[in-house]
């Protein structure tokens, strides 16, 4: 199920990104720091009242050297095309702006619901000040504070009140499910068309279960398949084409409905930062990943040339050092065959279970192999493990103290677990709890 998405739109030094940083900073902070992932604050997770939500800063995208007016235009149609809630900041010490009016236009044309946030209201006298703002049409305007963080969970409330009742396609268990994610002109259309085309594939088209997808549920060779496809989708004007950023909105929400996910790498450009990024969304969402370059067919090649770009892609992609890279080409159809059986065994390994029993035998090997660390005389104790989820498979480790289960030990741990039970393709979690 894809997450509703909030976007927060407003013009210049209203406060945007710390109302954005107070929604989903506090995830950000917590989350592990991967190495070779560039983060990009543009897009982040937030939750309020145990519901969860995607959430976008449209003022970190960039359109161009557009001139100031048609920058916050284009952030608005950024926003209004990807958002089910709009919030529009204002703010409080400035009054209603001419500019502000100018957006209010943009999104009430847009029939989007939209939450009016009057920001820098930092004490209770300035409250009586707002009523202006209720000429821009959007009914209450929610006082708050960013620096302060007060009125948040008013604004929040009426955001998800707001939130649209989505009944997405629900595929049998026994479906695999995968998107193919990229920035624009890897050849994400050509793959999909390509796939779609083989002799044995058997096609149906069920029109989008969320915006701007098409689902195509299709049987390969005795097994379900379905391709969550974004890539045939191609928005008009230059906002979109000059905006890098734009193409990570569109990887989100195919990766939260995928149990398996295809990072392609247009062979002839090589690997640039936004491959990272995308790719590094897809490792934190937990789904099985594929490295897939495409364009093979259109790089000059010896014996030695696919071992190089290979080193190269581990060397970018250290986080995803368990993802499996194959080359393909879209155009001649040259090893794609490879591919499904790939996704096949991914898919496997992402729910695999390993029995109790089995799983602390490896442990114990391991720790008689590699004896636990110290930390200050005192020495970790690993008392057993089991696997409490799949998808990615998640196992917790039962402990003296959690604290002494350092990362390098950890990396261990999965490196042993790999080696025992494949898990090629998908990450691993483990979780270090003291047993009571």
């Amino acid at each position: 199920m894809s997450l509703p998405v909030v976007a927060i739109v407003g013009r210049p030094n209203v406060g945007k990104s710390t109302i954005f940083n107070r929604i989903v900073g506090e995830r950000i902070s917590i989350e592990e720091d991967i190495p070779g992932v560039t983060r990009d604050r543009i897009y982040g997770k937030g939750d309020w009242l145990n519901v969860e939500f995607n959430i976008i800063d449209t003022g970190g995208i960039d359109i161009g050297d557009e001139p100031f007016l048609d920058q916050i235009r284009g952030q608005a149609q950024i926003a209004i095309d990807e958002a089910d809630v709009i919030i529009m900041i204002t703010s409080g010490r400035e009054g209603v702006t001419s500019t502000d009016e100018e957006v209010a236009k943009i999104l009430y044309r847009s029939k989007k619901p939209v939450v009016l946030a009057v920001n820098k209201v930092d004490n209770p006298e300035m409250r009586a000040q707002i009523y202006d703002f209720y000429a821009l049409g959007f009914g209450e305007p929610y006082p708050i504070s960013g620096t302060h963080g007060l009125g948040l969970g008013d604004m929040l409330d009426a955001v998800i009140k707001n939130f649209p009742n989505k009944e997405e396609e629900q595929y049998e268990d026994d479906v695999i499910k995968f998107s193919l994610i990229g920035r624009p002109n890897v050849g994400k259309s050509s793959l999909v068309n390509a796939i779609l085309g083989e002799e044995r594939v058997i096609v149906s088209d069920i029109a989008g279960t969320t915006r701007d997808a098409v689902d195509s549920p299709y049987t390969f060779d005795g097994e379900k398949y379905v391709i969550i496809d974004t890539a045939g989708i191609r928005k008009k004007g230059k906002v979109y084409e000059t905006t890098e950023k734009y193409s990570v909105l569109r990887a989100l929400r195919a990766i939260e409905r995928s149990d398996v996910v295809l990072v392609v790498i247009n062979a002839e450009e090589g690997i640039i930062e936004q491959d990272k990024k995308i790719a590094g969304y897809a490792h934190e969402a937990g789904r099985g990943v594929i490295i897939v370059v495409n364009k093979w067919d259109a790089i000059e090649k010896d014996e030695k040339t696919m071992n190089k770009f290979e080193e190269k892609i581990r060397d970018e992609f250290q986080f995803l050092d368990y993802a499996p890279v194959v080359f393909v080409s879209a155009k001649t159809k040259k090893r794609l065959h490879t591919l499904l059986p790939s996704i096949k065994l991914v898919s496997e390994n992402h729910s695999q279970r390993v029995q109790t029993n089995v799983l602390n035998d490896v442990i114990m090997d391991a720790v008689a192999m590699n004896p636990t660390p110290t930390d200050h005389g005192k020495r970790l104790k690993i008392y057993y493990m089991t696997q409490v989820a799949v998808k990615p498979p998640t196992f917790v480790l039962f402990v003296n103290e959690p604290e002494l289960l350092h990362f390098s030990y950890e990396r261990f741990l999965e490196n042993r677990l790999r080696d025992a039970f494949g898990f090629l393709g998908t990450p691993i979690k483990i979780i270090a709890r003291a047993r009571k």
